[in-house]
This record gives C-alpha cells, structure tokens and sequence, in this order.
C-alpha cells in the first residue's frame, strides 16, 4: 500500500472512531474528528502531512505498486 492510500484510510479510520466515541462516550471527541478533518484539508493545499513523513521515514513506499 502506498503512503496516499495508507493516509487516506488511517484519517477515515480515525473520523470514524472518533465519531463514535463522541456520540457514546464524550462531545468533546468532535474537536479530535474536527483535527483530522482540518488536517486532511490543509493537506491538500500545501502538501505538508505528518503522517506521511512519519511514514516515510518507516520505510512506506511512496508510489503505487502496480
């Protein structure tokens, strides 16, 4: 898997989760789903994500292996 698709499944697996545990366990769960979110959109304008270079780093391929 590539870093794109690694970035782009581990920030809906967080949205999701972090969804559900603010409608089970605290409202202020929202603030992390409204982090990621904001995250993803800055993203996409400037390029810069942590995770990627937090990947990157681990040894993640960057491009798509087909």
């Amino acid at each position: 898997m590539c870093i794109d698709r690694f970035v782009m499944a581990f920030a809906g697996v967080m949205i999701l989760v972090s969804l559900l545990l603010g409608v089970y366990v605290s409202h202020y769960w929202f603030w992390f789903t409204a982090f990621v979110g904001a995250n993803l959109f800055q993203s996409a304008f400037s390029g810069f994500c942590p995770l990627a270079l937090i990947l990157r780093k681990a040894g993640v391929k960057s491009g798509a292996a087909f």
